[in-house]
């Protein structure tokens, strides 16, 4: 099998997973964090879990997009660094961060179904940048619109999401359990704001990339996170008769 067409099918393939994903998702919640429940197998200590679902994503793209011809031009290093910026933070960092319930694990059946996607991501991001895109691999492109307003959006999400995540994870004081309404940032509109800010920064990368690599990983980012976020939307509304009602899910005045 050629390198081509190895990536023309991996990339078809994430196009039809994000379409069986979302109607899995909208008929069934994923059994983690707050719609974590038994019956779906074992699971592995909830900070080991975050590093191994994240861990393909940086590496495969690292490893593929090193392997490129054109790793060292200026436009590809500049989504290099933004990639991989967030999947170092997410690999690396978070998993240390986040506060874990005691007793929770994260189901092997996730991360089994997880990580290869994450692996076909990197494969595919790391491999359109430095050896496909010949559009990205001349100094031009770092004027043309498409570009600036990718790498705008991209932060956006990128503050967004961070926000967010630390908002969440201050809620509640160490030792203390269960859960509360969040305030501030962008949960002034959506209960997922962390998820809103994801899907904004792969919008971005994919708008400033301009390729269907990015477009699948929009596609599958969205298929796992918008279904998330309606479940998760519908869980404060039933935990809290004071939930805010001006609160969508995770796209301010629409879903």
């Amino acid at each position: 099998m050629t390198d081509d067409l190895l990536f023309n099918q991996v990339l078809i393939g994430v196009f039809i997973a994000a379409v069986l994903v979302t109607v899995i998702l909208l008929l069934i919640d994923a059994p983690y964090g707050k719609h974590d429940r038994d019956g779906w197998g074992p699971g592995i200590n909830v900070r080991l879990g975050w590093f191994l679902l994240e861990l393909p994503s940086f590496a495969f793209f690292l490893w593929f997009y090193l392997s490129g011809d054109f790793r060292f031009a200026l436009v590809p290093m500049i989504l290099f660094l933004m990639y991989e910026i967030h999947y170092f933070h997410r690999t690396f960092i978070y998993p240390l961060q986040i506060r874990v319930k005691p007793g929770a694990k994260e189901k092997i059946l996730l991360l089994a179904m997880g990580i290869p996607f994450n692996a076909a991501n990197g494969y595919l991001n790391g491999s359109y940048i430095s050896t496909y895109a010949d559009h990205l691999h001349t100094i031009a492109w770092l004027t043309d619109p498409r570009f600036i307003i990718g790498v705008l959006v991209f932060f956006a999400g990128f503050a967004l999401n961070k926000q967010s995540d630390a908002i969440l994870k201050n809620l509640r004081k160490p030792g203390e359990t269960g859960y509360k309404i969040p305030y501030g940032g962008g949960f002034k509109f959506v209960s997922c704001p962390n998820y809103t800010g994801e899907l904004l920064q792969w919008t971005g990368f994919a708008i400033a990339s301009w390729s269907l690599a990015g477009l699948a990983f929009v596609a599958f980012t969205a298929a796992n996170l918008v279904p998330r976020a309606l479940s998760s939307h519908r869980w404060y509304k039933e935990k809290f008769a004071d939930y805010p009602t001006n609160r969508k899910a995770v796209i301010p005045y629409i879903i």
